[in-house]
């Protein structure tokens, strides 16, 4: 049974919106250091089963890629409240992965919604 969830365009927005912590990988079957990347990020998922793991396949999925600008592929992407706190290209070691996965754990989502809020709030001001 894998750990990971296959995201698609009809579940990503409810997978995102159920669960407070979801880890997305952008991946292709053609790209060599995404395949590299699977078993570092299934591992994780398996050690951090109280967190959303999903692949989204960029070939299949090219409208959420779009939505989210993404460039190079593996990129992993990780939203808390519907937040994308971290967003990285590149296939990334056990270690590093690991670290990543520390940090998003300990933020203050609360401080993140306040920097987001004001963000938009300045946005609004200068007409954008």
């Amino acid at each position: 049974m894998s750990s990971t969830v296959e995201l698609t365009k009809e579940n990503f927005d409810e997978t995102v919106t159920d669960n407070e912590f979801v880890l997305i990988d952008f991946w292709a079957s053609w790209c060599g250091p995404c395949r590299q990347f699977a078993p570092v990020y299934e591992k994780a998922a398996e050690e951090n089963p109280d967190l959303v793991f999903g692949k989204v396949d960029t070939e299949a999925q090219p409208e959420l890629a779009a939505a989210f600008g993404i460039q190079s592929i593996p990129t992993l992407m990780i939203v808390r409240d519907r937040v994308a706190v971290f967003a990285q290209p590149g296939a990334l070691p056990e270690a590093a992965l690991t670290d990543v996965i520390g940090q998003a754990r300990k933020l203050d989502m609360g401080e993140v919604h306040k920097a987001v809020a004001a963000q938009q709030a300045q946005a609004e001001q200068n007409g954008e």
